[in-house]
């Protein structure tokens, strides 16, 4: 009965059970029948992370599917389908496949099965969340045998990580996605990959089945079957643990924290997840369209308050978009001084109403602020800012919705207030701030110095010329305030009933995380 409290930074330690070498893999025999069900705080209505894109929909896919290559416990690229892989040029990237790559039906993949999988994340029906990631794609070849070419059309510095499932690609069977006539991630289609766990049944906003396979170029993990139930109610979540119905649980809310611990058995992980928490403003929506509208709304977020009462200090007050993690590349241990210069926008409650008073409604007006169910500590949030606003003439009427009904109202033209929950899946400094602030950004902002210097942060490959550039278009996107920070997450992950994965890395859970499960005796 535990609480592990972890952080991912310069010194982080190599992680211990690492999926790029099988040898590292725990193993058993074919015979042990060893099942653990995990509970999910959200739904899901669709498996394949091309339609539906939010981070449990990666931690879920990312049981049954791999990428050409995975990122280890700091980030870096290692083989996974290919064994080995080069950045030939600035344009050029050449993948050589496993011999004993194969798909949990037993069949080989092959090159052509690789680029259709890149094919469908491009199509931006089939996969909204990915085709801008890989529009600059010109040409993709079977140059030798297994080897795969891939030229782009300008240089993309974070090519090489969307290449992974922390990335973009899922790689599947073009015969499966054809046999299946674009079904798939749905309860008909399921899902092919090429991990130790293959799909067996789903069923939307209920739940979905593992079993483990033998065809996994990795060996053969401890763990045989995997329930994945849907359960949205964190008190619910709680008793199911209390009861010895689950093994895992993401997403335990912080002021449970304590009592998930207590269970026998159990611990609770903290992780630095390299999410990001903002306010989001859709600058054509009234009366949000008047910057000092939203200065008042900046000004009356106690932020410091949130993370130490709301997150339980299990967080960081967020002073950008990137993360202090995501440029230790390119700063070091001056990555946090780097962001401390930044300007930023303190709680009071007397700037706010000043703003309030030289805007377009200088009487307060009503707006509505919605958050994911999956979120609490959102809506706690929400709750704060509501009541700091009601001292100033401002009614802000918060309201929980599912996960999907929140997504659809991000830049939805109609709600000038919300939030912008994001999930950094590859670490890279350009990722969040890329979808806040580039083209079709859902704030509807426009700057063209700020699109300038993302343009330019995208093809360069110096980390620190690229860091620059990025912290630049922060500053002048800032200035505009088309969206306000507030903190950087850690999560919480409870293991129940022995059960563990030694790691102190978000990048495991979007690779096949059950593989790493150990269990004490």
């Amino acid at each position: 009965m535990k609480l592990t409290s972890r952080r991912i930074g310069v010194a982080a330690a190599a992680l211990a059970a690492t999926l790029v070498l099988s040898a590292c893999v725990p193993t058993s025999t074919p015979d042990d029948d060893t099942s653990i069900t995990v509970a999910l705080p959200g739904s899901l209505s669709n498996l394949y992370v091309g339609q539906e894109n939010g981070i449990l929909n990666y931690y879920i896919a990312s049981i049954a599917q791999e990428g050409l290559v995975t990122l280890d416990a700091e980030g870096e690229i290692q083989p996974a389908l290919a064994e080995s892989w080069e950045q030939v040029d600035d344009l050029t990237y050449r993948y050589t496949l496993r011999e004993d790559a194969a798909f949990q039906d037993g069949t080989a993949v092959t090159v052509d099965d690789v680029i259709f999988s890149i094919e469908m994340a491009q199509d931006p029906e089939l996969s909204p969340g990915f085709s801008f990631y890989l529009s600059g794609i010109v040409s993709m070849e079977e140059t030798a045998d297994r080897e795969l070419t891939i030229t782009l059309s300008a240089p993309d510095a974070s090519f090489a990580t969307l290449m992974s499932t922390t990335g973009v690609l899922y790689v599947t069977s073009k015969a499966y996605w054809e046999a299946n006539e674009g079904s798939i991630g749905t309860g008909e289609g399921l899902l092919l990959g090429t991990t130790p766990y293959r799909v067996t049944e789903f069923v939307p906003d209920s739940h979905v089945s593992f079993e483990r396979v033998d065809t996994w170029w990795g060996g053969i993990p401890e763990v045989e079957n995997v329930r994945v139930d849907f359960i949205s109610d964190e008190n619910t979540r709680l008793l199911a643990a209390q009861t010895g119905n689950i093994e895992v649980a993401f997403n335990v809310p912080f002021q449970q924290a304590d009592q998930w611990a207590a269970i026998e058995g159990a611990e609770v992980q903290f992780v630095n997840d390299l999410s990001y928490v903002g306010l989001l403003f859709d600058l054509e929506v009234a009366p949000f369209d008047d910057v000092n509208v939203r200065e008042a709304v900046a000004h009356a977020m106690d932020r410091s308050a949130v993370v130490e009462s709301v997150l339980d200090g299990h967080g960081e007050v967020a002073l950008a978009i990137p993360t202090p993690e995501s440029l230790i590349a390119a700063y070091g241990d001056q990555a946090d001084a780097r962001l401390e210069a930044l300007p930023q926008r303190d709680f009071d409650l007397d700037a706010a109403a000043a703003a309030l008073a030289a805007s377009s409604v200088p009487d307060g007006f009503t707006a509505e602020l919605t958050y994911p169910a999956t979120g609490p500590e959102l809506g706690r949030a929400a709750l704060a800012l509501s009541a700091n606003l009601a001292e100033i003439g401002v009614t802000i009427e918060v309201r929980e919705v599912t996960i999907e009904e929140w997504l659809a109202t991000i830049g939805d033209g109609e709600h000038g207030l919300g939030y912008m929950w994001y999930f950094s899946t590859t670490g890279d400094p350009g990722e969040v701030i890329s979808y806040l602030y580039g083209p079709e950004n859902p704030s509807r902002y426009s700057n063209s110095a700020v699109e300038s210097l993302l343009a330019e942060a995208f093809v360069e490959s110096d980390p620190t010329v690229r860091a620059d550039l990025i912290l630049g278009a922060e500053e002048l996107a800032q200035t505009d305030l088309a969206s306000f920070p507030l903190w950087w997450g850690q999560s919480a992950t409870a293991f129940l009933d022995g059960w563990t994965i030694d790691t102190d890395t978000p990048f495991v859970y979007t690779n096949p995380w059950p593989a790493l499960l150990t269990r004490s005796e």
